[in-house]
């Protein structure tokens, strides 16, 4: 037996975000669905970026997240991730690392394509809207998926908008059959309704087949299922797969099993800063309190913990330590 070094190996898109406050007009106007991710080439990134007011740049990426989140929590996490060998590159495995999260993944030569960014636009209402440059995200293929760490990890949590080009898709399929064979779970999140929409077959297939929980919003289950509400969408989730996780912003959490559903609420949160990161955090509290042998509705609680603290501040990355939420 491999000794299991790591509660949770993430797998997803290494990112730069770049966070700044927008208003409702300048999201019209240029065109961006509220509360969506869109995907840009490295022009029109560079063209929003000039167009926005100050900002504020940190490492990101949705399972990146997670996994810094599971640190601050004191949680064991590594993360496999694409980065170029540029500046940026070198500041995203600086920021992940000095979390504590263990990053060795080789970037790739030359500054062609550059480390991937996300603007993140907030508005008024905290809510945030995404324009994403892939950049060297989108090279990540079955080379970079280290057998050595899989093996030494309890649970392979991988980002749904790593399922991209076919070379990305066969490196999450590598992984998944790795993770299989070493006896680790296999988490997923759906991440985006936009990711939902453009790959719904592929993803319906990957979650009845292959994972043993899935992690969604009330809009990206809705958009799987093709639920008209949510509670058709809790109803029709139940089955997928072993366990599904369903964030619902202020109405808390629900965990469907093939037996059971545990509600767990959410509770109100001081100042509604920033939405960034919430589904993040979620699963990062999820699954730390997973790999600590809690209760699928003691998991849900304290990632509605979580993500009530990160909503609290601009960023996905927690500002202080998280470890107080565990109690």
């Amino acid at each position: 037996m491999t000794t299991k070094l790591y509660d949770t190996l993430g797998i997803g898109n290494a990112i730069v975000d770049v966070l700044s406050h927008v208003s409702d007009d300048f999201i019209a106007a240029q065109k961006l669905g509220k509360g969506t991710m869109t995907l840009v080439d490295e022009a029109r990134s560079k063209q929003l970026y000039s167009l926005i007011g100050p900002a504020t740049e940190c490492s990101g990426g949705s399972v990146a997240n997670t996994m810094a989140g599971i640190a601050s929590l004191g949680g064991k996490g590594a993360f496999i991730g694409k980065v170029a060998d540029d500046q940026l590159g070198k500041i995203f495995a600086h920021d992940l690392q000095s979390v504590g999260v263990r990053y060795h993944s080789k970037p790739a030569p030359g500054a062609q394509p550059s480390t991937a960014n996300c603007l993140v636009l907030v508005t008024p209402d905290a809510q945030r809207t995404m324009a994403t440059y892939i950049g060297a995200c989108a090279l990540l293929s079955e080379n970079d998926i280290d057998e050595p760490l899989i093996a030494q990890a309890r649970t392979v949590y991988i980002e749904g908008y790593l399922w991209n080009e076919a070379h990305n898709k066969a490196a999450i399929r590598k992984a998944i059959s790795l993770a299989r064979g070493y006896g680790a779970q296999v988490a997923f999140t759906l991440s985006d309704t936009f990711c939902v929409n453009t790959h719904r077959d592929e993803f319906l297939s990957l979650v009845q087949n292959d994972l043993d929980l899935l992690f969604a919003n009330e809009a990206e289950i809705k958009a799987l299922t093709g639920a008209m509400d949510a509670e058709e969408a809790i109803t029709a989730a139940r089955g997928l797969c072993p366990t599904v996780a369903i964030t619902m912003s202020e109405k808390g959490s629900v965990v469907v099993t093939n037996e059971h559903t545990f509600r767990a609420p959410a509770k109100p949160v001081a100042k509604l800063v920033d939405t960034t990161g919430a589904g993040d955090l979620f699963a990062a509290g999820f699954l730390h309190a997973k790999a600590e042998g809690k209760s699928l509705l003691e998991c849900a609680e304290l990632g509605n913990r979580c993500a009530g603290e990160i909503i609290q501040q601009m960023g996905a990355r927690a500002m202080k330590p998280l470890k107080a939420l565990v109690a």
